[in-house]
């Protein structure tokens, strides 16, 4: 644990830093000049190292002070925001907000909800990527992403439930005119299916098999590795394909496609709205996830 005078330190050490004098740091904080130099002579012998030179005018920062304040300012940032988010909840989301999905349920469903909250609240700037692969969103700077399936490694993330989608298989009526409907899964070895890929492999389906939900390879006809484009194929009757139901509404509506082997269909899978650790708080990722989960409430 840090000493207990260490906040302090550090906030007049940012402080002086960006004042470029002891002088102007101490008149910023109310505190004597003394002070000052006494409490960064302080947090100096604490760290071992100088963050200061030092002249008769003016200070600048060394080599390891720059360092030393790069980390203090974006610190003190988060923990700014952190107050910001909380108290009355009379406070609207505003700034530029990164948000990644998966691409056909970005495009058909995350987009527009998210037009929705961009209409409800004039302030936010939507960032918006779509992507089918796994994105590390602190890497990329990203601030949500919207991921189906089970979330295997959230360390250094906050996930909530957004909704559960139904997984259908289906195909265009032409399709299944020329090879004819498959009962059950062993007829699927004499189809022409169109699966997703990743890193190179073809993606399996899932399926119930006697109440439980099991991973199952089809023949993978026809690997894409974007999911609009899928769903694309299957209606120009290429081959059957497994996708979230409610992004094939339209389509099994107008009668482009057709549900099939709905016995095997397994149970619904989660989304999950993922965020980094250190956005917590921030309101514009709080008010966009409370919004979402709302929506979303209508689309499963």
């Amino acid at each position: 644990m840090l000493p207990t005078d260490t906040l302090q330190g550090v906030l007049t050490f940012v402080v002086a830093a960006r004042a470029h004098s002891f002088t102007e740091a101490a008149e910023r904080l109310g505190i004597s000049k003394s002070a000052v130099g006494k409490s960064i002579a302080r947090l100096e012998e604490r760290l071992g190292t100088q963050l200061f030179h030092r002249s008769t005018r003016r200070i600048s920062l060394t080599a390891d002070g720059e360092a030393y304040f790069s980390a203090c300012s974006a610190g003190l940032e988060e923990i700014s925001a952190a107050e910001r988010g909380l108290g009355p909840g009379d406070h609207e989301p505003s700034g530029r907000l990164r948000v990644d999905m998966p691409v056909a349920f970005g495009r058909r469903m995350g987009a527009p909800l998210l037009f929705q909250i961009a209409h409800k609240y004039p302030a936010l700037q939507l960032n918006i990527t779509f992507s089918d692969h796994l994105v590390d969103p602190i890497e990329e700077g990203i601030d949500l992403l919207v991921r189906f399936g089970e979330l295997k490694d959230t360390s250094g993330l906050v996930a909530r439930l957004l909704t559960r989608q139904r997984w259908v298989i289906c195909a265009s009526p032409s399709y299944l005119a020329r090879a004819g409907e498959p009962q059950n899964l062993t007829d699927l070895a004499h189809h022409h299916c169109i699966v997703g890929h990743r890193r190179g492999q073809p993606l399996s389906w899932r399926v119930n098999l006697e109440g439980e939900t099991v991973r199952y390879a089809p023949p993978s006809t026809h690997q894409i590795g974007d999911g609009e484009v899928m769903i694309t194929a299957a209606v120009a009757g290429i081959g059957l394909c497994q996708m979230p139901r409610s992004l094939l509404e339209e389509d099994i509506n107008a009668g482009r496609l057709v549900e099939v082997l709905q016995g095997f269909e397994p149970e619904a899978v989660d989304v999950h709205a993922v965020w980094p650790k250190v956005s917590h708080l921030r309101p514009k990722v709080r008010y966009v996830v409370d919004e979402l989960v709302k929506l979303c409430q209508h689309c499963s």
